[in-house]
């Protein structure tokens, strides 16, 4: 990571926290990479907090592969290493900014929510002429009920209640303060740890377009907000896959090892339910094969398992802005028996690809005793692949 250096005394600087890996957004690639409109998820925040007159610069937390991702940063920005939670990452930007005064007012913000505004910000620094920290609120709109069991219990009166958002605006000496008093604590944002210095914590009026990327459905809700005209095309590609069946070699198919006398021949661990899903998915890309990426001939693939082309076509997939709306796989053998398999198959693929299994299908078939697969010689796999991709 960038060695820190002496700031100058600005009147604000930033913390841009993109360390985490948002798994429920269920995508191949950190969310904050993912693209929006013509840029990733996390440079959206940063350039509105970089191109604000008030921020001099600031502090990107995050790993060495988002730091390559993102490039270039902007003048008077430097990086840091992520914790393991939330906390642990903003005491990396404060170690990283240690050549600053106390006075310095500091914007904390979360690399998921891409709608940053200058009129937030500016809100936000004009409620530290007279608070310790401030953070934007937005009303909630919808009637709150205690919920359990299932069942619906009493209504929470919603007056009383807000939705916190970021970024959150602190003196740099609080902020330090509240982090070293609170080091044991576990907190969701950095104003929580203020108040249990017993300091007052200010609102400001929030935005909307401050929505938080949770889950891959949140992609469309923030193009809308942020007026990103997003025009997909719907792509289809099919995979198929033969392998011989040998005596004294394990079993894999669709992910999971089968118990049978015989496994499959092949250069990797012969997988042939992943390797025809692998095509199908390059083929909807129109990205070559799994030949073309994997070729037999080069031995780093020797025995190599196969879950680990299929994530790579999921990636690519992903780097294209795209999205996985389903995979068929057809298993297409007199033995062993798919059946008992299918859920623990449906289960691994839809983990392979990081999408919800009601969007796997595996199922088999035979070919009445006719052909190789009759005659127990192999095994084939047919899979079809539906990907939505954005417009060139």
């Amino acid at each position: 990571m960038t060695e820190s250096a002496p700031f100058a005394t600005p009147r604000a600087m930033a913390i841009l926290l993109a360390g985490g890996r948002g798994s429920r957004a269920g995508f191949v690639i950190p969310k904050q990479l993912a693209m929006l409109g013509d840029r990733p998820v996390l440079r959206w925040s940063l350039d509105a907090l970089a191109d604000h007159p008030a921020i001099a610069g600031g502090v990107v937390v995050g790993n060495d592969d988002v730091m390559a991702a993102l490039g270039t940063l902007p003048d008077g920005w430097i990086s840091a290493d992520p914790g393991e939670e939330r906390q642990q990452s903003v005491a990396s930007a404060l170690a990283a900014m240690a050549h600053c005064d106390d006075a310095v007012r500091v914007l904390v913000h979360d690399a998921a929510r891409p709608g940053v505004t200058a009129d937030v910000i500016d809100r936000l620094l004009a409620a530290l002429d007279v608070a310790n920290a401030a953070i934007p609120t937005l009303p909630v709109p919808d009637t709150l009920v205690e919920h359990a069991g299932g069942k619906a219990g009493d209504v929470v009166d919603r007056a009383a209640l807000a939705r916190v958002q970021t970024p959150q605006a602190f003196h740099l000496g609080t902020l330090r303060r509240a982090h070293v008093a609170t080091v044991e604590a576990a907190a969701t944002d950095d104003a929580q740890l203020v108040r249990r210095l017993g300091l007052s914590v200010a609102t400001v009026a929030g935005d909307a377009r401050l929505h938080k990327l949770t889950y891959a459905e949140d992609m469309a809700i923030l193009s809308g907000l942020l007026g990103i005209e997003t025009m997909t095309r719907t792509a289809v590609g099919m995979g198929y896959d033969v392998h011989r069946l040998v005596a004294g070699k394990p079993l894999w198919i669709g992910g999971i090892e089968i118990a049978h006398s015989h496994g499959l021949e092949g250069h990797s661990d012969a997988d042939v339910g992943l390797h025809a899903l692998t095509d199908a998915i390059l083929g909807a890309l129109g990205d070559g094969d799994i030949g073309d990426h994997f070729p037999p001939s080069d031995p780093q693939w020797r025995g190599a398992a196969s879950h680990r082309f299929l994530s790579f076509a999921a990636a690519r997939v992903a780097a294209r802005s795209g999205r996985i709306d389903h995979v068929d796989l057809t298993i297409i053998a007199e033995a062993p028996k798919i059946g008992p398999h299918r859920a623990a198959m449906r289960a691994r693929i839809a983990e392979i690809l990081a999408i919800p299994v009601e969007r796997v299908s595996a199922k088999a078939t035979t070919t009445e005793r006719l052909g190789f697969t009759g005659r127990r010689e192999g095994i084939a796999a047919q899979a079809v692949a539906t990907l939505r991709l954005p417009e060139n």
